[in-house]
Protein backbone atom coordinates (compact mmCIF):
# COMPACT_ATOMS: atom_id res chain seq x y z
CA UNK A 1 0.00 0.00 0.00
CA UNK A 2 0.98 3.64 -0.36
CA UNK A 3 -0.20 6.69 1.56
CA UNK A 4 -2.39 6.23 4.66
CA UNK A 5 -3.79 9.34 6.28
CA UNK A 6 -6.82 10.46 8.26
CA UNK A 7 -8.14 13.99 8.72
CA UNK A 8 -11.40 15.65 9.88
CA UNK A 9 -13.92 16.19 7.05
CA UNK A 10 -14.18 19.96 7.63
CA UNK A 11 -10.37 20.39 7.36
CA UNK A 12 -10.27 18.46 4.12
CA UNK A 13 -13.29 20.27 2.70
CA UNK A 14 -11.81 23.68 3.51
CA UNK A 15 -8.40 22.80 2.05
CA UNK A 16 -9.97 21.47 -1.15
CA UNK A 17 -12.17 24.53 -1.61
CA UNK A 18 -9.04 26.71 -1.38
CA UNK A 19 -6.93 24.82 -3.92
CA UNK A 20 -9.64 23.82 -6.38
CA UNK A 21 -9.89 27.42 -7.61
CA UNK A 22 -6.54 26.83 -9.36
CA UNK A 23 -7.60 23.72 -11.23
CA UNK A 24 -7.06 24.10 -14.97
CA UNK A 25 -10.45 24.04 -16.70
CA UNK A 26 -9.44 23.82 -20.36
CA UNK A 27 -6.21 21.90 -20.20
CA UNK A 28 -4.83 19.32 -22.60
CA UNK A 29 -2.99 17.73 -19.69
CA UNK A 30 -5.41 15.51 -17.72
CA UNK A 31 -3.27 15.81 -14.57
CA UNK A 32 -4.04 19.56 -14.40
CA UNK A 33 -7.71 18.70 -13.76
CA UNK A 34 -6.52 16.84 -10.69
CA UNK A 35 -5.62 17.87 -7.18
CA UNK A 36 -2.39 16.55 -5.66
CA UNK A 37 -2.74 14.92 -2.25
CA UNK A 38 0.55 14.20 -0.49
CA UNK A 39 1.90 13.74 3.01
CA UNK A 40 4.31 16.44 4.11
CA UNK A 41 6.02 16.41 7.52
CA UNK A 42 3.03 15.04 9.38
CA UNK A 43 0.49 17.15 7.50
CA UNK A 44 -1.52 16.68 4.33
CA UNK A 45 -0.46 18.85 1.40
CA UNK A 46 -3.08 19.69 -1.24
CA UNK A 47 -2.09 21.39 -4.49
CA UNK A 48 -3.65 22.48 -7.79
CA UNK A 49 -2.38 24.57 -10.69
CA UNK A 50 -3.34 25.73 -14.17
CA UNK A 51 0.41 26.16 -14.88
CA UNK A 52 -0.10 29.76 -15.86
CA UNK A 53 -1.56 32.45 -13.65
CA UNK A 54 -2.44 30.38 -10.59
CA UNK A 55 -1.02 27.62 -8.41
CA UNK A 56 -2.28 27.02 -4.86
CA UNK A 57 -0.87 24.78 -2.13
CA UNK A 58 -2.76 24.27 1.13
CA UNK A 59 -1.69 22.32 4.20
CA UNK A 60 -4.21 20.45 6.33
CA UNK A 61 -3.72 18.99 9.81
CA UNK A 62 -3.82 15.20 9.59
CA UNK A 63 -2.62 12.05 11.25
CA UNK A 64 -0.19 10.31 8.92
CA UNK A 65 0.37 6.56 9.16
CA UNK A 66 2.27 6.12 5.93
CA UNK A 67 3.77 8.65 3.55
CA UNK A 68 2.75 8.81 -0.09
CA UNK A 69 1.03 10.87 -2.79
CA UNK A 70 -1.53 10.69 -5.60
CA UNK A 71 -3.50 13.03 -7.85
CA UNK A 72 -7.26 12.60 -8.34
CA UNK A 73 -9.90 14.56 -10.30
CA UNK A 74 -10.46 17.72 -8.27
CA UNK A 75 -14.15 18.04 -8.98
CA UNK A 76 -14.97 14.43 -8.05
CA UNK A 77 -13.07 14.65 -4.77
CA UNK A 78 -14.35 18.12 -3.88
CA UNK A 79 -18.01 17.25 -4.57
CA UNK A 80 -17.72 13.98 -2.66
CA UNK A 81 -16.02 15.44 0.43
CA UNK A 82 -18.61 18.25 0.61
CA UNK A 83 -21.40 15.68 0.97
CA UNK A 84 -19.72 13.73 3.79
CA UNK A 85 -20.76 13.93 7.42
CA UNK A 86 -18.44 15.93 9.72
CA UNK A 87 -16.41 12.92 10.84
CA UNK A 88 -12.95 11.51 10.31
CA UNK A 89 -12.03 10.79 6.68
CA UNK A 90 -9.56 7.95 6.04
CA UNK A 91 -7.53 8.13 2.83
CA UNK A 92 -5.48 5.28 1.48
CA UNK A 93 -3.66 4.91 -1.85
CA UNK A 94 -3.51 1.65 -3.76
CA UNK A 95 -0.25 2.27 -5.61
CA UNK A 96 -0.55 -0.54 -8.15
CA UNK A 97 -3.88 0.74 -9.53
CA UNK A 98 -3.36 4.47 -8.77
CA UNK A 99 -6.61 4.53 -6.81
CA UNK A 100 -7.54 6.62 -3.77
CA UNK A 101 -9.67 4.69 -1.28
CA UNK A 102 -11.73 7.00 0.88
CA UNK A 103 -13.74 6.01 3.97
CA UNK A 104 -15.95 8.20 6.13
CA UNK A 105 -18.56 6.80 8.53
CA UNK A 106 -20.57 4.22 6.58
CA UNK A 107 -19.38 5.51 3.17
CA UNK A 108 -16.56 4.14 1.04
CA UNK A 109 -15.38 5.31 -2.37
CA UNK A 110 -12.60 4.50 -4.79
CA UNK A 111 -11.42 7.35 -7.01
CA UNK A 112 -9.22 6.61 -10.01
CA UNK A 113 -6.14 8.81 -10.06
CA UNK A 114 -2.95 9.67 -11.93
CA UNK A 115 0.55 9.10 -10.54
CA UNK A 116 1.75 12.05 -8.44
CA UNK A 117 5.04 12.16 -10.37
CA UNK A 118 3.17 13.51 -13.38
CA UNK A 119 2.01 16.55 -11.40
CA UNK A 120 4.02 19.77 -12.03
CA UNK A 121 6.54 20.77 -9.38
CA UNK A 122 5.08 23.61 -7.32
CA UNK A 123 7.36 26.50 -6.27
CA UNK A 124 8.23 26.59 -2.58
CA UNK A 125 9.86 29.38 -0.55
CA UNK A 126 13.52 28.80 0.32
CA UNK A 127 15.89 30.62 2.67
CA UNK A 128 17.68 32.26 -0.26
CA UNK A 129 14.55 33.96 -1.60
CA UNK A 130 13.66 37.58 -0.97
CA UNK A 131 10.70 38.16 1.38
CA UNK A 132 8.54 41.23 1.93
CA UNK A 133 5.98 40.93 4.75
CA UNK A 134 2.72 42.86 4.21
CA UNK A 135 -0.07 43.00 6.83
CA UNK A 136 -2.78 40.68 5.48
CA UNK A 137 -5.68 43.07 5.97
CA UNK A 138 -3.84 45.96 4.32
CA UNK A 139 -2.98 43.78 1.32
CA UNK A 140 -6.58 42.53 0.98
CA UNK A 141 -7.94 46.07 1.18
CA UNK A 142 -5.47 47.31 -1.44
CA UNK A 143 -6.19 44.47 -3.86
CA UNK A 144 -9.90 45.28 -3.55
CA UNK A 145 -9.25 48.97 -4.27
CA UNK A 146 -6.91 48.41 -7.23
CA UNK A 147 -7.38 45.08 -9.06
CA UNK A 148 -10.84 45.91 -10.49
CA UNK A 149 -9.29 48.61 -12.71
CA UNK A 150 -7.16 46.11 -14.64
CA UNK A 151 -8.22 45.17 -18.18
CA UNK A 152 -10.28 41.98 -18.52
CA UNK A 153 -8.67 41.01 -21.81
CA UNK A 154 -6.37 43.18 -23.78
CA UNK A 155 -4.12 43.20 -26.78
CA UNK A 156 -1.50 44.32 -24.25
CA UNK A 157 -1.46 41.50 -21.69
CA UNK A 158 0.44 43.71 -19.24
CA UNK A 159 -2.78 45.70 -18.65
CA UNK A 160 -4.52 42.57 -17.34
CA UNK A 161 -2.02 42.70 -14.48
CA UNK A 162 -1.40 44.81 -11.40
CA UNK A 163 1.92 46.56 -10.89
CA UNK A 164 3.50 45.89 -7.49
CA UNK A 165 6.40 48.22 -6.87
CA UNK A 166 8.52 48.36 -3.71
CA UNK A 167 11.00 51.19 -3.17
CA UNK A 168 12.26 50.47 0.34
CA UNK A 169 9.67 52.81 1.90
CA UNK A 170 6.33 51.72 0.52
CA UNK A 171 4.63 49.14 -1.66
CA UNK A 172 2.63 50.72 -4.49
CA UNK A 173 -0.03 48.84 -6.41
CA UNK A 174 -1.43 50.18 -9.68
CA UNK A 175 -3.85 48.91 -12.34
CA UNK A 176 -5.06 50.58 -15.54
CA UNK A 177 -7.18 49.52 -18.51
CA UNK A 178 -6.72 52.56 -20.74
CA UNK A 179 -9.87 54.32 -19.44
CA UNK A 180 -9.02 54.51 -15.76
CA UNK A 181 -6.20 54.01 -13.29
CA UNK A 182 -6.28 52.94 -9.64
CA UNK A 183 -3.19 53.45 -7.46
CA UNK A 184 -2.59 52.80 -3.78
CA UNK A 185 0.55 53.27 -1.72
CA UNK A 186 1.17 51.24 1.41
CA UNK A 187 3.91 52.57 3.67
CA UNK A 188 6.00 49.56 4.72
CA UNK A 189 9.34 49.52 6.42
CA UNK A 190 11.10 46.21 5.75
CA UNK A 191 14.86 46.59 5.82
CA UNK A 192 15.39 43.07 4.52
CA UNK A 193 13.80 43.47 1.12
CA UNK A 194 15.44 44.96 -1.95
CA UNK A 195 13.49 47.15 -4.35
CA UNK A 196 11.38 45.36 -6.95
CA UNK A 197 8.82 45.96 -9.66
CA UNK A 198 6.51 43.12 -10.73
CA UNK A 199 3.36 42.81 -12.82
CA UNK A 200 1.08 40.17 -11.31
CA UNK A 201 -2.09 38.89 -13.06
CA UNK A 202 -5.10 40.68 -11.52
CA UNK A 203 -6.96 37.34 -11.44
CA UNK A 204 -4.30 35.88 -9.14
CA UNK A 205 -4.56 38.81 -6.72
CA UNK A 206 -8.35 38.54 -6.59
CA UNK A 207 -7.94 34.87 -5.62
CA UNK A 208 -5.35 35.87 -3.03
CA UNK A 209 -7.79 38.40 -1.54
CA UNK A 210 -10.47 35.69 -1.30
CA UNK A 211 -8.16 33.02 0.16
CA UNK A 212 -6.57 35.44 2.63
CA UNK A 213 -9.95 36.45 4.06
CA UNK A 214 -9.18 34.57 7.29
CA UNK A 215 -5.56 35.67 7.59
CA UNK A 216 -4.84 38.29 10.26
CA UNK A 217 -1.06 38.11 10.18
CA UNK A 218 1.41 38.94 7.42
CA UNK A 219 1.33 37.75 3.86
CA UNK A 220 4.87 37.32 2.55
CA UNK A 221 5.61 38.36 -1.02
CA UNK A 222 8.35 35.91 -1.99
CA UNK A 223 10.64 36.55 -4.94
CA UNK A 224 12.34 33.25 -5.77
CA UNK A 225 16.08 33.67 -6.24
CA UNK A 226 16.39 31.51 -9.36
CA UNK A 227 12.94 31.81 -10.96
CA UNK A 228 12.70 35.43 -12.00
CA UNK A 229 9.35 35.02 -13.77
CA UNK A 230 7.46 33.81 -10.70
CA UNK A 231 6.18 35.28 -7.48
CA UNK A 232 4.85 33.46 -4.45
CA UNK A 233 2.48 34.72 -1.75
CA UNK A 234 3.15 32.81 1.45
CA UNK A 235 0.60 32.60 4.30
CA UNK A 236 0.17 30.43 7.39
CA UNK A 237 -1.19 27.33 5.68
CA UNK A 238 -1.44 28.41 2.06
CA UNK A 239 0.95 29.37 -0.76
CA UNK A 240 -0.30 31.07 -3.92
CA UNK A 241 2.06 31.21 -6.90
CA UNK A 242 1.85 32.77 -10.35
CA UNK A 243 3.83 33.55 -13.48
CA UNK A 244 4.60 37.25 -13.81
CA UNK A 245 3.54 39.25 -16.86
CA UNK A 246 6.80 40.01 -18.60
CA UNK A 247 6.13 43.35 -20.26
CA UNK A 248 6.97 46.74 -18.84
CA UNK A 249 4.02 48.42 -17.09
CA UNK A 250 3.17 51.90 -18.48
CA UNK A 251 4.44 54.87 -16.47
CA UNK A 252 1.24 55.46 -14.54
CA UNK A 253 2.57 58.55 -12.75
CA UNK A 254 2.40 60.45 -16.05
CA UNK A 255 -1.34 59.74 -16.25
CA UNK A 256 -2.17 61.40 -12.92
CA UNK A 257 -3.13 65.05 -13.61
CA UNK A 258 -0.76 67.40 -11.80
CA UNK A 259 -2.95 70.49 -11.99
CA UNK A 260 -6.66 70.63 -11.35
CA UNK A 261 -8.81 73.76 -11.12
CA UNK A 262 -12.02 72.51 -9.53
CA UNK A 263 -12.33 70.51 -6.31
CA UNK A 264 -15.63 68.99 -5.21
CA UNK A 265 -16.35 67.22 -1.91
CA UNK A 266 -19.40 64.95 -1.87
CA UNK A 267 -21.05 62.37 0.35
CA UNK A 268 -19.89 58.96 -0.95
CA UNK A 269 -23.18 57.11 -0.43
CA UNK A 270 -25.31 59.88 -1.98
CA UNK A 271 -23.08 60.08 -5.06
CA UNK A 272 -23.18 56.28 -5.43
CA UNK A 273 -27.00 56.30 -5.32
CA UNK A 274 -27.20 59.14 -7.85
CA UNK A 275 -24.85 57.24 -10.20
CA UNK A 276 -26.81 53.99 -9.87
CA UNK A 277 -30.03 55.84 -10.72
CA UNK A 278 -28.40 57.62 -13.65
CA UNK A 279 -27.11 54.30 -14.97
CA UNK A 280 -30.68 53.06 -15.47
CA UNK A 281 -30.84 55.54 -18.35
CA UNK A 282 -27.12 55.78 -19.13
CA UNK A 283 -26.78 52.09 -19.98
CA UNK A 284 -28.70 52.77 -23.22
CA UNK A 285 -26.20 55.53 -24.06
CA UNK A 286 -22.76 53.92 -23.61
CA UNK A 287 -23.08 54.39 -19.85
CA UNK A 288 -22.46 58.13 -20.29
CA UNK A 289 -23.45 60.50 -17.48
CA UNK A 290 -22.98 64.26 -17.29
CA UNK A 291 -21.65 65.75 -14.08
CA UNK A 292 -22.44 69.47 -13.81
CA UNK A 293 -20.46 71.21 -11.06
CA UNK A 294 -22.22 74.42 -10.00
CA UNK A 295 -20.52 76.55 -7.33
CA UNK A 296 -22.70 78.94 -5.30
CA UNK A 297 -21.97 81.56 -2.64
CA UNK A 298 -18.89 80.77 -0.56
CA UNK A 299 -17.85 77.11 -0.67
CA UNK A 300 -21.35 75.71 -1.05
CA UNK A 301 -22.53 74.29 -4.31
CA UNK A 302 -24.56 71.73 -6.15
CA UNK A 303 -23.54 68.84 -8.35
CA UNK A 304 -26.11 67.71 -10.91
CA UNK A 305 -25.76 64.15 -12.18
CA UNK A 306 -27.80 63.45 -15.29
CA UNK A 307 -28.23 60.81 -17.98
CA UNK A 308 -30.18 60.90 -21.23
CA UNK A 309 -31.18 58.04 -23.48
CA UNK A 310 -32.94 58.48 -26.82
CA UNK A 311 -34.86 55.23 -26.13
CA UNK A 312 -35.76 55.26 -22.45
CA UNK A 313 -35.79 58.89 -21.32
CA UNK A 314 -33.70 60.85 -18.85
CA UNK A 315 -33.11 61.60 -15.20
CA UNK A 316 -31.16 63.99 -13.05
CA UNK A 317 -30.23 64.16 -9.40
CA UNK A 318 -28.94 67.09 -7.33
CA UNK A 319 -26.32 66.67 -4.60
CA UNK A 320 -25.11 69.22 -2.07
CA UNK A 321 -21.37 69.68 -2.34
CA UNK A 322 -18.44 71.73 -1.15
CA UNK A 323 -16.92 73.28 -4.26
CA UNK A 324 -13.68 75.20 -4.79
CA UNK A 325 -13.01 76.58 -8.27
CA UNK A 326 -14.99 77.14 -11.44
CA UNK A 327 -18.20 75.62 -12.69
CA UNK A 328 -17.69 72.74 -15.08
CA UNK A 329 -19.59 70.06 -16.98
CA UNK A 330 -17.80 66.79 -17.63
CA UNK A 331 -18.99 63.38 -18.90
CA UNK A 332 -17.87 60.06 -17.45
CA UNK A 333 -18.62 56.38 -17.94
CA UNK A 334 -20.87 55.86 -14.93
CA UNK A 335 -19.76 52.21 -14.52
CA UNK A 336 -16.23 53.42 -13.77
CA UNK A 337 -17.53 55.85 -11.15
CA UNK A 338 -19.73 53.20 -9.51
CA UNK A 339 -16.79 50.74 -9.41
CA UNK A 340 -14.61 53.08 -7.39
CA UNK A 341 -17.38 54.30 -5.06
CA UNK A 342 -18.07 50.65 -4.20
CA UNK A 343 -14.54 50.20 -2.83
CA UNK A 344 -13.99 53.57 -1.14
CA UNK A 345 -14.59 53.20 2.60
CA UNK A 346 -14.62 56.87 3.65
CA UNK A 347 -17.85 58.83 4.11
CA UNK A 348 -16.82 61.61 1.71
CA UNK A 349 -14.97 61.67 -1.59
CA UNK A 350 -13.25 64.44 -3.47
CA UNK A 351 -13.37 64.87 -7.22
CA UNK A 352 -10.64 66.98 -8.86
CA UNK A 353 -11.10 68.20 -12.43
CA UNK A 354 -9.78 70.86 -14.79
CA UNK A 355 -11.48 70.66 -18.20
CA UNK A 356 -14.19 68.59 -19.91
CA UNK A 357 -11.55 66.88 -22.08
CA UNK A 358 -9.05 66.16 -19.29
CA UNK A 359 -9.03 63.20 -16.86
CA UNK A 360 -10.58 63.66 -13.42
CA UNK A 361 -9.38 62.30 -10.08
CA UNK A 362 -11.57 60.62 -7.47
CA UNK A 363 -10.15 59.85 -4.03
CA UNK A 364 -11.34 59.26 -0.46
CA UNK A 365 -11.37 62.54 1.44
CA UNK A 366 -8.34 62.80 3.71
CA UNK A 367 -6.59 59.73 2.30
CA UNK A 368 -3.74 60.64 -0.01
CA UNK A 369 -2.59 57.00 -0.35
CA UNK A 370 -5.30 56.28 -2.94
CA UNK A 371 -5.85 57.88 -6.34
CA UNK A 372 -8.33 56.93 -9.04
CA UNK A 373 -7.97 58.63 -12.42
CA UNK A 374 -10.87 58.46 -14.85
CA UNK A 375 -10.88 59.52 -18.49
CA UNK A 376 -13.76 61.76 -19.62
CA UNK A 377 -16.25 60.52 -22.20
CA UNK A 378 -16.39 62.41 -25.47
CA UNK A 379 -20.02 63.36 -26.08
CA UNK A 380 -19.49 65.01 -29.43
CA UNK A 381 -20.80 68.37 -28.36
Amino acid sequence: MGMRVSTPQDNLSKGLSIVSRAVGSRSNLPVLSNVLIATDNGRLRLAATNLNDLGIVSWVAASVEEDGAITVPARTLNDLVNTLSPERVDLEVAVRTNTLNLNCGAMTAQIKGIDAQEFPIMPEPTDEDQYLPVPAQLLRETIKMVAFAAARQDSRPVLTGVLMEYDGQSLTMAAADGFRLAVREMPLAAESSENFSLVVPAKTLSELERIGANEDEDVYIVLPKDRSQQVLFHMNNVDVSTQLLGEEFPNFRQIVPQETTTRVILDTASLLQACKRADIFAREANHTIQVHIQPQEGMAGVVRVSATSAETGENEGFLDATIEGDDLSISFNVRYVIDVLNVIQSESVEILTSRPDKPGIIRPLGDSTYTYVIMPMYTGR
